[in-house]
């Protein structure tokens, strides 16, 4: 070999030591740099750790460790200790793990509500298996028992529990990892003819039964509020309005029923979507059931959610429930909205016809006087949210195929989302009703303004045999005639001013008599109305006693 050779070999030598060590270092300040910001996953700081053993998981923060608990480790229920229990087809060639992909398919950090729900249908299921002969006695014993243990834990400690694992994805995996954590290979037993498709199906449908009857509880409540608002302060005669122009006197108890007819609604919704969903759909697997000899009727006897589902794709597939309980929590949004709309005009100081407690108004950073309706404004703006929260739903189901895709999952920020809100706007709307105040001086102040009582007198005219439209030709030149004179008031002209109108129009010219007085004036009126449902003093009488004899039930 000759001397340049040689020269040319260790130059080459030393520069692929050199870019070794550059790639060393690089390497070095990107595994500092991913502890440092918190962003490393659960896999990499497991590898890391040299207290890990095998197939064990470390309860992990995305930002620090948590606190040691005296909970059970959990570990995975695969084979071996790498491999995701769903994961056992990959080949594990090349990069097998990402945490931004980790991070992007967890569901873990919004699903645990469901952890009550997703423990009563596995209990169910494992009850199910241990019927049909695929687990025994013992060990059905062990899953049951296991399961309570898993329950109490949450219920102690919440979000802190550390079975909850952001690399399991989902509160199914979550539990059922901790359960064989404790049982061993009874729970290992548990997911037997059950896929998470079937599963979070169920969870579903028995979380929004849960929600359902809190939603009832909430209605009741504010059912009472309104009930004993509409008893203190229903007689007191108010405008009614359309377009925001004054209309007909009505009785405030009136309208306040009014609310709790359009709120009734809302509660049957309700009621109604947990009737048309009352089909259980675990046994269902994946999409096509199983060629195992489960017997759907003996866990559909278990749970409150109705029959098993006639069809396995149907039932793995479908998210009415959850749309139908999205939408009509849009609408309870809706009448809350309108309701605190309405009272925010009569709370102004163009109105002053209601006050409510102040502890759900707020003032001004700038002026002293001022006292916001800012509860009554949030629940109108938060409306919106919760139609979006629908609109995301609906758009998200109809670009599925009819089986599970990924794209369900989002289905579960939208429902707790929406839930969450109306559940507080609920609430919110009671206490601001349980406050509430009419003012009735204030409101008779204003009553005689805007002829009212016109359409009254249209009334009082048909009963002396004048066509209504004919009638409402009177009344209108009336009115023009009481403008022109500056007058506030029908009940202000002369009984020959009444007559000439009608004379005018090719009426009798004694069509009216002295009793014309007695159907005007805002009073007088709400004592007349006569049909059923009326916002008068008769119809909103005869409501209010169906509705307290409805809430003392």
């Amino acid at each position: 070999m000759n001397h340049r050779d040689t020269e040319a070999r260790s130059k080459t030598k030393k520069s692929i030591i050199e870019d070794f060590s550059r790639l060393c270092a690089s390497a070095a300040l990107w595994l500092s740099q991913k502890r440092t910001d918190g962003k490393d996953s659960g896999h990499l700081q497991t590898a890391m750790n040299t207290n890990s053993k095998p197939g064990k998981l470390t309860a992990m923060s995305t930002k620090k460790k948590t606190k040691k608990s005296s909970v059970t480790p959990v570990v995975t229920s695969g084979a071996s200790g790498g491999a995701k229990p769903w994961e056992h087809a990959k080949s594990g060639e090349g990069s097998s793990h990402d945490p931004l992909a980790a991070r992007f398919v967890e569901s873990i950090s919004y699903d645990t509500r469901m952890y009550k729900q997703d423990i009563i249908g596995s209990v169910a299921h494992a009850t199910m298996l241990a019927e049909v002969g695929l687990i025994t006695k013992k060990e059905l014993a062990l899953i049951k028992r296991g399961l309570k243990e898993i329950k109490a834990e949450i219920d102690e400690q919440g979000q802190s529990w550390p079975g909850w694992q952001v690399e399991l994805e989902d509160v199914h995996m979550c539990v059922e990892a901790a359960l064989i954590a404790k049982v061993g290979d009874a729970g290992r037993k548990l997911h037997t003819g059950r896929s998470r498709n079937d599963q979070v199906a169920l969870d579903l449908k028995l979380w929004i039964e849960d929600a359902a009857a809190d939603l009832g509880k909430q209605f009741n409540a504010l059912f009472k509020a309104l009930t004993k608002l509409a008893k203190r302060d229903g007689k007191i005669v108010m405008p009614s309005y359309t377009h925001l122009q004054r209309a007909q006197p009505i009785c405030v108890g009136g309208e306040l029923v009014a609310w709790l007819s359009a709120l009734d609604r809302c509660e049957q919704r309700i009621t109604a979507l947990r009737a048309v969903n009352k089909q259980n759909p675990l046994g269902s697997g994946a999409i096509a059931g199983s060629g195992l000899p489960l017997d759907r009727n003996i866990t559909a006897a278990l749970l409150p959610v109705g029959p098993p589902t006639t069809n396995s794709i149907d039932g793995t597939a479908s998210r009415d429930a959850a749309l139908d309980m999205v939408y009509s929590l849009a609408m309870i949004s809706q009448t809350l909205s309108r309701l605190a709309e309405q009272w925010i005009i009569y709370m102004s100081e163009e109105f002053g016809f209601l006050k409510i407690g102040e502890a759900y108004t707020t003032g001004s950073s700038m002026m002293p006087q001022k006292r916001n309706p800012d509860m009554l404004e949030l629940i109108r703006g938060r409306c919106g949210n919760v139609y979006g929260n629908l609109v995301a739903m609906l758009t998200m189901v109809k670009g599925t195929p009819i089986a599970y895709n990924r794209d369900l999952q989002e289905d579960k920020r939208h429902l707790f989302a929406a839930f969450d809100m109306v559940s507080d706007c609920l609430e919110m709307t009671t206490r601001i009703v349980n406050t509430a105040k009419f003012q009735e001086k204030r409101i008779n102040e204003r009553l005689h303004r805007g002829f009212l009582d016109a359409t009254a007198l249209a009334d009082y005219l048909v009963t002396q045999n004048v066509p209504f439209r004919t009638a409402h030709q009177v009344v209108g030149a009336l009115v023009r005639l009481c403008e022109s004179r500056e007058l506030d008031q029908l009940s202000d002209l002369q009984l020959e001013d009444f007559n000439a109108a009608c004379k005018e129009l090719g009426q009798k010219a004694d069509t009216c008599n002295a009793e014309i007085y007695a159907w005007l004036g805002p009073a007088n009126v709400v004592k007349r109305y006569k049909s059923y449902g009326n916002a008068g003093l008769s119809g909103f009488t005869e409501q209010l006693k169906a509705w307290e004899k409805r809430i003392k039930k």
